[in-house]
């Protein structure tokens, strides 16, 4: 598989990219549900330091997603498209991108406000966004669960367009983010 995406398919690193984000926010997400109900004590904050951790490599990634699809244009419009599909498509990725920035920096500055450190895997420290305000860290953290589940509903409907094509309309939509042989993908044509 080449790694750049060429105009019938995504490459080698896109594909990655694309998995790799998906992973770390579906993990991301059952750590951030999960972590708030644990009982203050070291494990808590361990809990919430790879939370924090996770979203900033979501935010790293969403950059270094950014970049490479400048650098290595999307694959052109499946033949059969119509333009309405075309039009969901670009607004949904649109989100996609908005919303994997929007929420990494929410959680950022909700931890800034709170005047917590933000350690990257305890590798380095990140700078705060603002200074710490209590009384403003609670609107913050609704913004930041807020676009979370925003996140979470285009993601759903992201899922659901993949399937539905790859199902119902059984054209090569999902195919071509799948990492396969392209032979495989010939074939089923």
């Amino acid at each position: 598989m080449p790694l750049r995406n060429d105009a019938e398919r995504w490459g080698g690193a896109s594909i990655a990219l694309h998995w790799l984000t998906f992973l770390l926010i579906l993990g991301n997400a059952g750590i951030g549900l999960f972590m708030g109900d644990l009982p203050r004590n070291l494990t808590k904050l361990q809990v919430f330091a790879l939370h924090k951790s996770l979203g900033i490599t979501v935010l790293a990634l969403t950059a270094v997603r950014l970049l490479w699809r400048l650098a290595s244009k999307a694959p052109l419009a499946l033949p059969d498209a119509p333009r309405w599909q075309m039009r969901i498509a670009a607004l949904t990725h649109l989100a996609l991108y908005l919303l994997l920035l929007a929420v990494p920096l929410s959680g950022w500055y909700y931890n800034s406000l709170s005047g917590a450190p933000l350690q990257w895997f305890t590798l380095f420290n990140l700078p705060a966004l603002a200074a710490t305000d209590l009384a403003a860290k609670g609107a913050a953290k609704d913004v930041h669960e807020l676009l979370f589940y925003v996140l979470s509903g285009v993601v759903f409907v992201h899922a659901a367009a993949a399937l539905g094509h790859h199902y119902a309309w059984r054209d090569n939509t999902l195919r071509r983010m799948l990492p396969s042989r392209r032979r495989a993908m010939e074939k089923s044509l």
